[in-house]
């Protein structure tokens, strides 16, 4: 076994020969290296996978580059927006001008199918108000009855814990909520967010969601999504950004135990090799970190095993010719959710590729491929009437079973935050208390968070380009 030490001699860029460990090379994990290294601190960055990126990569098929699953963030994700800048992304992933999501209803008669959800430039909340009152998906008194909860929602404080404990669907339906508005706004927008329908959501995550993304600023739910693999900016260019910072990063790594050194620092422990470290950042899903956690770092670290995940199913259709004229769409009276258009950035250069994005997929997640093409192509045919004509080329499935944590009533009370009871033992990731729920966001201020407490403990200043924390939950 090899032993790598604290080195004597002072590492380009560092300013006392400081080390720190960050486990998982996620967004959580890159965010928490870039940020410590920035700061003058020497950072080992180990992922177990062969890439960069967590959940949001790409992989090569048939001459063509597959995200694992359609990722997107909004105007008010600033955190991740930091991030793309940080790794000199964000022109790959640029935003919409102005928020403007078609949603067809495949049970209304075409040529009457199409409703919008987009902003006017007014302030809030008149931003939707036009949008909410010619939305065809609604009857006229659903409307009135979603801008008065709308109303209701932007009133409600979030740091009141007892939204934790009641279900978002209850407290629509105590607002005048039917079953109809549910499904063509409420959960139009929160599945694709919260990864959970209404009645398995807590009020206090899906009240964040609407009160920062639809009802804090105008442009705040505008949508960015990439224009190239995820892989580009998760992987290359993190990793370019990495090596810039002088952080040693290697995949293919897997940590197999972290232990205090007895002398207040860490030791992390890796096939074949040992490294001591000042700090030591946990950046891996929940249940890897509860098995990596040493005894007495978290008062109940059980509470770990009881965040639930949620699974996403990605549906990937190749055509033969262009189907869809629009970059995304979402859909009602179907089980297409979201549509989006990746042509351009697999590569493909005839013909066009479709990704459905399929949250909540508990029905499809053990599917076989086989029903879920029997599934998926006919109700292709009925939203998009050009696919009846089209060839499908290719068809394939992309499953992850723990996508996020499953954002039910109660989960509040299990998120840990950044610190443990350990000095120098740091914890990172989506699913920790950051106030957000599973997404890019939450990942990137988790890695913000994790490196800002253990730049205090380690006396660094923080760097001053860093994403402000006081915006962070």
């Amino acid at each position: 076994m090899t032993r790598v030490t604290r080195p004597e001699v002072r590492f380009a860029g560092t300013a006392d020969g400081r080390h720190a460990v960050v486990v998982g090379g996620g967004l959580a994990g890159i965010t928490a290296a870039l940020a410590l290294a920035d700061a003058g601190v020497r950072v080992t960055l180990l992922e177990g996978r062969p890439r960069l990126g967590g959940l949001a990569f790409s992989f090569r098929r048939d001459g063509l580059t597959v995200d694992n699953g359609q990722h997107v963030y909004l105007r008010c994700c600033t955190a991740y927006r930091w991030f793309l800048d940080r790794i000199g992304g964000a022109e790959l992933a640029p935003l919409q001008n102005r928020l403007d999501v078609p949603v067809v209803d495949v049970r209304r008669p075409e040529g009457r199918r199409l409703g919008r959800l987009r902003r006017d430039p007014l302030p809030v909340p008149l931003h939707l108000s036009r949008s909410l009152a010619t939305y065809p998906h609604l009857t006229l008194a659903d409307r009135a009855r979603a801008i008065r909860a709308a109303l209701a929602l932007q009133r409600l404080d979030l740091a009141d814990p007892a939204l934790d404990t009641q279900d978002f669907a209850g407290w629509l339906a105590a607002h005048g909520q039917s079953p109809r508005a549910v499904e063509a706004l409420w959960d139009l927008v929160g599945t694709a967010t919260l990864n959970a329908r209404a009645a398995d959501a807590s009020l206090a995550l899906a009240a964040m969601v609407f009160k920062t993304g639809l009802l804090s600023e105008p442009g705040a739910a505008d949508i960015g999504w990439a224009r190239v693999p995820l892989g580009e900016l998760h992987d290359r260019l993190a990793r370019k950004a990495l090596d810039s910072a002088g952080v040693r990063t290697e995949v293919r790594t897997r940590v197999t135990s972290v232990s205090a050194d007895g002398n207040g620092g860490w030791s992390v422990r890796v096939p074949g090799e040992t490294l001591d470290a000042d700090a030591v950042v946990l950046a891996v899903p929940q249940r890897e970190t509860h098995d990596l956690l040493p005894a007495g770092a978290l008062d109940a670290p059980e509470r770990l095993l009881d965040i639930g995940t949620a699974p996403i199913v990605n549906v990937h259709v190749v055509y033969d010719r262009t189907v869809l004229a629009r970059p995304f769409l979402a859909a009602l009276g179907t089980p297409v959710q979201w549509v989006f258009d990746r042509t351009e950035a697999s590569g493909l250069t005839r013909g066009q590729y479709l990704a459905l994005s399929q949250s909540v997929a508990y029905d499809d997640i053990d599917a076989p491929v086989a029903a879920l093409r029997e599934r998926y192509l006919p109700e292709l045919h009925r939203l998009l009437p050009r696919t009846r004509d089209a060839r499908v080329e290719d068809f394939f499935v992309t499953r992850e079973r723990t996508a996020t944590f499953a954002p039910a009533p109660g989960v509040g009370r299990l998120r840990p935050g950044a610190r443990t009871k350990a000095p120098g033992l740091y914890l990172a990731g989506a699913w920790t208390a950051t106030g957000w729920p599973a997404t890019m966001e939450s990942a990137v201020r988790s890695g913000v968070g994790a490196a800002d407490a253990a730049l205090r403990a380690l006396g660094r200043p923080r760097p001053r380009h860093l994403f402000a924390i006081e915006e962070a939950a």
